[in-house]
């Protein structure tokens, strides 16, 4: 009747580990900034779709490791992350779009 609770802690370090690497990668980026990466790819340069790609990668997986995605039935998964996926690719469609005519507009109105 009882339910064996095995210990969490090789996950947690495993997961904090990948975590860890992550942030580094985009602390390195931040830091060095490569020239080869400041050139544009649609709409924005590749660091900041490096950053924003890493990001997201994170948060998928603190939700899958952390809210206990991984234990949930299959279509309640899909349909968290496909309505993430989603609403972050639109977003991100709409900020670079607005940002990009924004800034055209007012390019000769604003010192930038």
């Amino acid at each position: 009747m009882g339910h064996a609770h095995e210990s969490n802690t090789k996950r947690i370090w495993i997961v904090l580990a990948i975590l860890s690497v992550v942030t580094a990668v985009e602390v390195g980026l931040g830091i060095a900034k490569p020239e080869s990466l400041h050139l544009n790819g649609f709409g924005t340069s590749w660091l900041n779709w490096i950053f924003l790609i890493l990001t997201i990668v994170k948060a998928y997986y603190i939700a899958w490791a952390f809210m206990h995605l991984e234990g949930e039935k299959k279509w309640f998964r899909r349909s968290l992350v496909w309505t993430a996926v989603f609403l972050i690719s639109y977003l991100t469609f709409i900020v670079l779009i607005e940002g990009s005519y924004l800034h055209e507009t007012l390019a000769p109105l604003v010192k930038w």
